[in-house]
């Protein structure tokens, strides 16, 4: 990276799903309310932003990701006013506010899509992607990433309009200009309101290929006109303004594709979310046949990845999210079956240890601060999610027991990272809420808490967070050092330098070991081990052995 060190570079970013994290008025849903009364538990970590997903007015038919007013707060959450005073209390403890925006489609409720529905001659009409029927069904033969046809029809304009994902989620048509001014006012609006930037839904979906809409080929991902989208936007919304963040999520998004989203000079958004190493474990046919996650393609991943953007553009890093299994249950000691405790600590401080020494911005999923684990579900009337309900009923009706249905949710179902947060141990919810909460506590709780944890002393996953935060806050060779992989195909060692990225600072090099018996360190490995900077088990007692799931950080020598 050239030029200044942007400061987002030292920053690290806490996501809230918000419905999930802590409920203020006692009806079984987190709210803004509810965490407001917590923020102290995001800014004690010593986080520099926290990210919101969507609060805005929505049917919730996916969990608010359908927006049908982007200007209001749904009443599920609280109000436009209660908003404010959630960002003033943010910004009083040094952090900014990033919202999640998503602008590849709207609600069917939006009042813009109702309008569209009133006749092909109203203006709003072309807001959204229309086609007529071929032969009498559908333009092509896209699938919705739900499930189903990517196309609805519509009685009363005799067209289809596209969705990518529900029926309730008409995809908007970024080739209208006015469409596009609507968007750029409206995010333009909650910038001046105070909010710090923005997390953008699927973003790279928004630029579809018009004549591909009547073919077969799945043009709707990484279409060219996206980049000129995305320096628009720049241009209209977020030049001349200081200190915000931009992140991109890109699904299929490759290094190359990246490093121009990321180029400061091309001026589209400061990183991307990508796909690359969370799709490892899935198999081709779907997401919810389970492939054992091999750590070598993992690394080599990764570090792909790292070198890919060393010169230009940024790494967003993350093992989770409100979309991904708990990292502890999938890539930790219990992933492979049996206890799903086992070692629980000890993996999950070890993967946030290799995380954060990457070179990026760390994200840390709500709950993975204090180690959660997958909800572990084991009836369809359990789950909320609507892609989790569509897999299954679409699996069992083609012949899967539904037994065998169960466990691929229980793996790979996005309701595995959206069990309430764990206060407490108390009834009936763990000081979540009141009453009972929208969604099911999971396996982990009562035994996984955060009272339980933060007061686990040297065995807080919270605890080890903190210390990982404030290594990157104090070190530039951690924000900005060069990665190099070592030992890239050793099945159970994750070992890796970062290059001084200062003449005050040494080198560092980072050692983990993936497996539940004593690691030698190769002799490759092992001369570069010099003094200790920090682990997730304390000082070692023998310098070149690593213990079960332990991860250290050593001066290089």
């Amino acid at each position: 990276m050239t030029g200044p060190e942007p400061w987002w570079t030292g920053a690290v970013v806490y996501q809230v799903y918000p419905r999930s994290f802590a409920d203020g008025n006692g009806d079984g849903v987190g709210d803004l309310a509810g965490l407001r009364q917590h923020l102290d538990h995001i800014a004690d970590l010593g986080v520099d932003v926290v990210w919101l997903s969507p609060v805005y007015r929505s049917p919730q038919a996916d969990n608010g990701y359908d927006i049908a007013d982007y200007e209001d707060i749904d009443p599920l959450f609280g109000t436009i006013d209660e908003f404010d005073a959630l960002l003033v209390e943010v910004h009083r403890r040094g952090m900014k506010l990033v919202m999640d925006l998503v602008v590849n489609h709207s609600s069917d409720q939006h009042p813009w899509f109702r309008a569209a529905l009133q006749s092909r001659t109203c203006p709003k009409h072309d807001w959204y992607i229309w086609r007529d029927p071929v032969d009498g069904h559908e333009p092509n033969g896209w699938r919705a990433a739900f499930g189903g046809p990517a196309w609805s029809w519509d009685p009363g304009t005799g067209q289809y309009y596209l969705h990518m994902f529900t029926p309730q989620q008409p995809d908007l048509n970024w080739e209208n200009p006015d469409l596009r001014a609507a968007v750029y006012d409206m995010m333009n609006r909650w910038l001046d309101r105070g909010v710090d930037g923005f997390r953008m839904d699927v973003i790279n979906h928004i630029a579809k290929d018009d004549d591909a809409l009547s073919g077969d080929s799945d043009a709707y991902v990484m279409q060219p006109r996206i980049h000129e989208h995305l320096q628009e936007m720049h241009e209209r919304v977020f030049a001349g303004r200081e200190a915000l963040l931009t992140v991109g999520e890109m699904p299929g998004v490759t290094v190359e594709d990246a490093a121009l989203f990321t180029d400061p000079e091309r001026h589209e958004l400061d990183m991307v979310f990508q796909f690359e190493h969370v799709g490892l474990d899935h198999a081709p046919s779907s997401k919810f046949t389970r492939n054992e996650t091999d750590l070598p393609e993992l690394k080599r991943s990764l570090a792909r990845w790292q070198t890919g953007l060393e010169d230009r553009g940024w790494n967003s890093l993350y093992l989770s999210n409100h979309d991904q299994p708990r990292p502890v249950s999938r890539f930790g000691a219990a992933a492979s079956g049996g206890d799903p405790f086992a070692f629980r600590y000890e993996s999950a401080t070890l993967l946030a240890t290799v995380l954060h020494l990457h070179r990026g911005t760390p994200y840390v999923y709500q709950g993975d601060e204090i180690g959660m684990v997958n909800a572990a579900f084991t009836t369809i009337d359990q789950y909320r999610d609507i892609e989790s309900h569509n897999w299954f009923r679409g699996a069992v009706g083609r012949g899967m027991p539904e037994s065998e249905a169960l466990e691929a949710l229980a793996f790979r179902s996005r309701d595995n990272a959206r069990t309430p947060i764990p206060w407490d141990d108390s009834a009936p919810a763990g000081g979540f809420s009141t009453t009972e909460p929208w969604i099911g506590m999971g396996q982990g709780w009562p035994r996984v808490t955060v009272a339980g944890d933060r007061a686990a002393g040297q065995r807080s996953v919270y605890e080890h967070h903190r210390r990982l935060i404030d290594l990157r806050h104090r070190s530039r060779t951690v924000r900005l050092g060069a990665f190099t992989l070592l030992e890239a195909e050793h099945p159970t060692l994750w070992a890796f330098t970062r290059a001084s990225a200062d003449t005050d600072e040494p080198p560092l090099v980072v050692v983990a070991n993936l497996s539940e018996v004593d690691l030698e360190l190769p002799e490759s490995v092992g001369r570069l081990v010099g003094a200790f900077v920090l682990g997730n088990l304390g000082e070692p007692p023998i310098a070149g052995t690593l213990r079960p799931w332990e991860a250290r950080v050593h001066g290089c020598r």
